[in-house]
């Protein structure tokens, strides 16, 4: 196998710096990186100014042995990834026959006339290699220098994640050696630090495979990284770490398949069951359902989700008594009850979940802040209530809100049904 290969990412555009886009292209790309066992030491931001790019670059270069660009490769004048690539390399740009009809494809499918300014997306450096793009009009590209290279990748995610996938992931599987396997333990209802903590011998011992945590919302993800000479190798140097982590985590473990989310993990634990779920929210208006509904299929098990976000709803809906409601609030303990009953009855659902509480950022006060939450999960009839304290903003509230209604339905069902 050849040696570790150290690569780079730069991500180009005024828009990430002001803050009007998120960078989600350079956490992505990351995520790839690690799970093709490659070291990324340094990521830069660059706004569209050639001269700022180009040191950028050639900073990069001195240091990394691949060099990932994300954006600047669009039609208008600003878009300046490409010339600047080939000035910093010394190439001089070309135009591109296949990628020119493609352009001319693109529009005639659209039926649309093609703007003089798209052109400029068919021009190529010399000796590079064109990544087709086949869901907009910019190519990638792949220069190689004197054991360097250099990859241009549109900034549009929808562009930029296939054209990866498709091309560059394998591109770069080859340029590291031997075979790359990667399984991505997935963790539910244990913090990130607690998570890490159980971990950290080792992650203090890797070398091959390695482990690498990711904290997502209400989440925590390992992902066990192989490198060996074939596949089958690097499936028998993850097994015993997955045993050791499947002994350490036991149910907190959904899953270890990609693209396996937590709401499938619950759909199909339902399934197996054979139990029906409904839902009934307050605070997340919906968004509990909607998160279900993601999932295909899921119609065999859910009935059915109720947006109460009133007082009168709670009660016209979900028959939460008035009385109840004046005594406790619609944030409560008792509410929350109240509510996964309710809507277990009026849906006729095995299962019933409910969320109410206090998102913000007004409405709360010294005894029931913003972010509390109850959370209950009815089981046929079987109710269990948690209280929560979110942290965050609204947003931030109401999304971790909705994974940890999540992550209490599918404790409660384990609970209820036995693992």
């Amino acid at each position: 196998m050849k040696h570790a290969v150290i690569v780079e990412i730069i991500s180009v555009g005024t828009e990430l710096l002001l803050g009007n886009i998120v960078n989600t292209n350079a956490a992505w790309l990351s995520e790839q990186c690690a799970a093709l066992g490659l070291s990324c030491f340094y990521q830069t931001v660059v706004g569209d100014n050639e001269e700022r790019l180009g040191r950028a670059l050639e900073t990069a270069l001195e240091r990394s042995d691949v060099v990932i660009l994300s954006g600047g490769l669009g039609p208008t004048a600003d878009d300046l990834t490409k010339e600047t690539a080939a000035g910093v390399m010394g190439r001089r740009l070309y135009m591109h026959e296949p990628s020119r009809k493609h352009i001319e494809e693109y529009f005639r499918k659209k039926q649309a006339g093609i703007p003089d300014s798209n052109w400029k997306q068919a021009m190529l450096p010399e000796k590079a290699v064109a990544v087709e793009n086949e869901n907009g009009t910019a190519p990638g590209v792949i220069i190689e220098e004197e054991g360097k290279t250099v990859i241009l990748l549109p900034g549009p995610p929808g562009e930029l994640i296939p054209m990866f996938q498709k091309s560059i992931f394998s591109y770069l599987s080859d340029r590291v050696g031997g075979t790359i396997h990667s399984r991505t333990v997935k963790i539910c209802g244990i913090g990130e630090s607690k998570a890490e903590a159980m971990v950290r011998d080792m992650i203090d011992a890797q070398t091959n495979p390695t482990i690498a945590p990711y904290a997502k919302s209400c989440e925590v993800h390992l992902r066990i990284t192989a490198r060996a000479e074939s596949r089958e190798r690097a499936k028998e140097l993850i097994s015993p770490l997955l045993d050791e982590l499947y002994r350490r985590f036991g149910e907190s473990i959904y899953t270890t398949e990609e693209g396996v989310t937590l709401e499938r993990a619950v759909y199909e634990l339902l399934r197996e069951r054979g139990l029906t779920l409904c839902t009934a929210e307050s605070c997340t208006g919906g968004r509990l359902s909607a998160r279900m509904i993601n999932v295909p299929g899921v119609s065999e098990v859910f009935q059915s989700g109720y947006v109460t976000y009133s007082d009168q709803a709670k009660e016209k809906i979900l028959g939460v008594s008035g009385r109840l409601l004046e005594e406790y609030g619609a944030v409560s303990e008792q509410t929350a009850e109240a509510m996964a009953l309710g809507a277990a009855a009026a849906a006729g659902a095995d299962v019933a979940a409910a969320v109410t509480g206090i998102a913000g950022p007004g409405g709360g006060t010294a005894e029931k802040p913003v972010g509390l939450v109850y959370i209950a999960c009815s089981v046929r009839g079987r109710v269990r209530t948690e209280r929560y304290h979110f942290q965050g903003d609204r947003e931030k509230i109401r999304e971790t809100a909705v994974s940890s209604a999540l992550i209490l339905i599918r404790q409660c069902i384990l609970d209820s049904h036995g693992r």
